[in-house]
């Protein structure tokens, strides 16, 4: 008897409150071990279109409505009583007639009308032609032109075909909502002029639950760990269930370095843990490293492994997770020796102590401090050679030759400085390290998560461990969320990703009205340093939401008030408050962000380098904390002129070329706090606001 769970039951669960997600954990064991024990009340129900859906009783009021046929049982949805009911009457579960993958069909008679909701802004489709001067066209009809046969490819079901014919720009959204995943995607895919790929159909006597598509949303359980592995986080349904583009960069051998990008919520820290977990797997005499750039995000992944693989503690032991600087540190000390790093301040100090010696030089610390840190000492340069002749990426100061001679003069001096006191910048230690690594590598395989912000001499290192053996390095990243490096070549260190990149598309974390608005802050297409092209304008949403909120208003007070008052409201409508964010640009302005929670009246939690929320408190962070973290409602505060763009960092600037680095990174954090909400977000500010603010709030 196959026992499976479904993506909609997972989804429901989340939903109860923690006795009801109890008795239903219970009765799921119970049906797993023996679904004809006597304590358990199956009820034949009879308005439903599928005569094997039947409802388990949980207690007095929630019921589990399972699929049960002579050879499997499936767990399909929990709710209360009426609810649940009236879950299964409108659904039937069917085997594709051109796919062959098992799906669950709504069913058409059940929905009275494809009605755009409310909160659906008109939205020019691409390739729609423009009106005609002072009147207002017919909607076009989006797929009028495309087979049935075509579309059936695509997972549509027959019964939906008519109405997929007649969709046009206003009513898609809300249509889809209705269809099975991968025909949502697909037609969303089509609407903003790309070309879905089809998975191949499979033979007639396939199992359809071994379909792409039906591992999307259907799992078997093979026992009882894996049942209680997927019931303890029912939100986590990443944990359980991949969609076909991830399972596949997943799954795939690469001849050489690979990366998966894509823009937030489309699933690269997902893909990057199963990556982790299923090269593990696959080769058990191996070592697997899982690292990012900060202690932050790696204790966010330690976490997430945990969930991932609770029943299988095996693979944690050969699994390490550690933030790239705690990695080499470590490597260092055991195949160097103990390195004394020095200090931000003492390097300060002798940059300032080098530049006094040069008068006639114009430029500041600030800008010495820059160069240093992103060309000089991240690139090893030791000789003046070196820095005359390097490529300075990402530096939109230029230096003719004459400049960098008295800048390498100060350059010299910091060097042997270093030298004299017997320190080595963290750039030193992984470039030796990098050296004595190379042959005999302590990993077999690294996954880097946020990539796009792991530095010259991190990739230095990895490039050591794994530039050319094959699957040993895989990257997941977002050029468009870089908020702490300025770009670089990878090429030029060895590190090539060209004919082994892959982009995802399909944004399951994120409504589509908060992933628009978020766009906005950025453009349609991203390129590296070495001209790999990260596409964002093919990136879909596949759920609704409200329409993201602006508020700006004249004090602080007032803005403490409004938020105050909007976090109440969500958590009478019966959201958590571990289900809420807050996030601001920085410390500063942290103090606001409180006493906004305090004024709804919740709890709160200041977020810290472990990023551990508290399943009862409201999370509140800097913007720059956001990374990795997700929240069903997100509020960004204090969105004033001069806090961002950050007016202390524009100051900073000694060469106007370098505002635009600038002006892109705190276009990026904004982009990443307003992109940890998956249904509402409000952005607040004092007036005057933020200049972004016109960008995204039209």
């Amino acid at each position: 008897m196959e026992f499976r769970i479904a993506d909609t039951f997972t989804g429901s669960l989340g939903k109860l409150t923690g006795d009801e997600q109890k008795a239903v954990k219970n009765t799921a064991f119970d049906l797993q071990l023996n679904p004809a024990h006597p304590s358990l009340s199956f009820h034949k129900l009879d308005k439903v279109r599928d005569k094997n859906f039947w409802s388990v009783r949980v207690s007095s009021d929630i019921r589990l409505i399972i699929h049960k046929t002579e050879g499997s049982f499936l767990l399909c949805y929990v709710d209360h009583h009426d609810d649940a009911y009236a879950w299964a009457e409108r659904r039937k579960l069917e085997v594709h007639p051109k796919t062959g993958a098992a799906q669950f069909v709504e069913i058409r008679e059940t929905v009275q009308e494809i009605r755009v909701p409310v909160y659906l802004p008109a939205e020019a489709p691409a390739n729609v032609g423009k009106p005609t001067k002072g009147s207002k066209p017919a909607p076009r009809k989006l797929f009028e032109r495309v087979s049935d046969d075509t579309l059936l490819s695509y997972g549509v079901p027959p019964e939906w075909l008519a109405d997929v014919k007649v969709a046009d720009e206003d009513s898609l959204l809300t249509l889809t909502d209705h269809l099975p995943a991968e025909a949502a995607e697909a037609l969303l895919e089509l609407a903003t002029g790309g070309t879905p790929s089809v998975p191949k159909p499979l033979p007639l006597a396939a199992d359809p639950f071994a379909h792409p598509d039906a591992l999307r949303r259907f799992r078997t359980m093979s026992n009882m760990e894996e049942l209680q592995r997927a019931l303890d986080y029912p939100w986590d349904k990443w944990a359980v269930f991949l969609h076909p583009d991830q399972r596949g960069t997943v799954e795939r051998s690469f001849a050489g370095p690979a990366r998966v990008s894509g823009s937030a919520g489309t699933g690269k820290t997902i893909v990057a843990l199963h990556r982790a977990v299923y090269l593990a797997r696959q080769n058990p005499d191996s070592r697997v490293l899982l690292t990012t750039f900060s202690d932050i995000l790696a204790n966010a992944l330690k976490v997430k492994l945990r969930r991932l693989i609770s029943n299988e503690p095996h693979l944690a032991e050969r699994i390490d997770v550690e933030a790239i600087n705690r990695v080499g540190l470590r490597l260092y000390k055991r195949t160097v020796g103990v390195p004394v790093v020095a200090p931000s301040a003492q390097v300060i100090k002798l940059i300032s102590q080098a530049a006094a010696t040069v008068p006639e030089q114009k430029f500041s610390v600030s800008f010495l401090l820059s160069e240093w840190e992103q060309v000089v000492d991240a690139w090893q340069l030791k000789t003046w050679e070196d820095y005359r002749d390097v490529k300075r990426l990402g530096r939109k100061t230029k230096l003719p030759e004459n400049q960098r001679a008295k800048l390498w003069f100060i350059f010299s001096q910091v060097i042997n400085g270093l030298t004299e006191l017997k320190l080595v910048t963290m750039a030193e230690v992984f470039t030796r390290l990098a050296t004595s690594v190379s042959a005999k590598p302590p990993y077999e395989f690294v996954i880097v998560d946020e990539a796009q912000d792991i530095s010259v001499y991190h990739l230095r290192l990895l490039a050591a461990i794994g530039a050319t053996r094959p699957n040993a390095l895989f990257f997941a990243g977002d050029s468009g969320q870089r908020i702490f490096q300025q770009p670089f070549s990878w090429k030029a260190l060895g590190v090539s990703i060209q004919g082994r990149s892959k982009t995802l598309t399909v944004n399951y974390r994120t409504s589509h009205q908060i992933r628009r608005k978020a766009d906005q802050l950025l453009g349609n297409d991203v390129s590296d340093a070495d001209g790999n092209l990260e596409e964002r304008s093919k990136t879909v949403s596949v759920f609704n939401g409200p329409i993201p909120e602006f508020t700006c208003v004249d004090t602080p007070e007032q803005e403490i008030a409004f938020v105050g008052n909007w976090i109440a409201a969500l958590h009478r409508t019966g959201l958590s408050p571990h289900e809420i964010g807050v996030f601001v640009r920085s410390d500063r302005e942290i103090d606001r962000a409180k006493l906004a929670v305090q004024a709804s009246g919740l709890p709160f939690l200041v977020l810290d380098e472990q990023v551990e929320t508290i399943s009862t408190k409201v999370a509140v962070s800097t913007m720059h904390l956001a990374k990795g973290l997700e929240f069903k409602a997100v509020v960004v505060m204090a969105c004033d002129d001069e806090v961002i763009p950050s007016q202390e960092r524009i100051e900073s600037i000694t060469d106007t070329a370098d505002l635009e680095d600038v002006y892109n990174t705190e276009r990026h954090l904004l982009y990443v706090a307003c992109t940890r909400a998956r249904d509402q977000l409000l952005i607040t500010s004092v007036n005057p606001s933020s200049e972004f603010l016109d960008d995204i709030s039209m």
